[in-house]
């Protein structure tokens, strides 16, 4: 897979894949494009409510969020086109936000 960000998960009815849109073969369903937040980690297992506080203030503000999590942090991915009121929302809500040059796919 090309691009910094990838995941891949099978489960007995699907095989899902999310990579830069450049990567998806053609004839390939696919969505996006999407902007990444990434949640600083590593976080701790007892951690409880790290994404519930990202997911709130977002369908607060209406924009539909997909979540990816790995062993260390979790990840938040938002159509392209909401990125700019996605990150006002969660600043809003008290999240200190930055931007780096993948998430607006430049």
């Amino acid at each position: 897979m090309q691009g910094e960000f990838f995941s891949v998960t099978r489960t007995p009815a699907e095989l899902s894949a999310v990579c830069d849109a450049a990567a998806v073969p053609s004839g390939v369903k696919a969505e996006g494009p999407w902007g990444v937040f990434a949640v600083r980690g590593p976080l701790d297992f007892d951690m409880t409510g790290v994404l519930a506080g990202l997911a709130t203030p977002l369908a607060t503000a209406a924009i539909s969020m997909f979540a990816i999590s790995t062993y260390d942090t979790d990840y938040v991915l938002v159509r392209r086109h909401d990125l700019d009121r996605a990150v006002h929302a969660l600043e809003e809500a008290g999240h200190s936000v930055s931007i780096g040059r993948d998430a607006h796919g430049r």
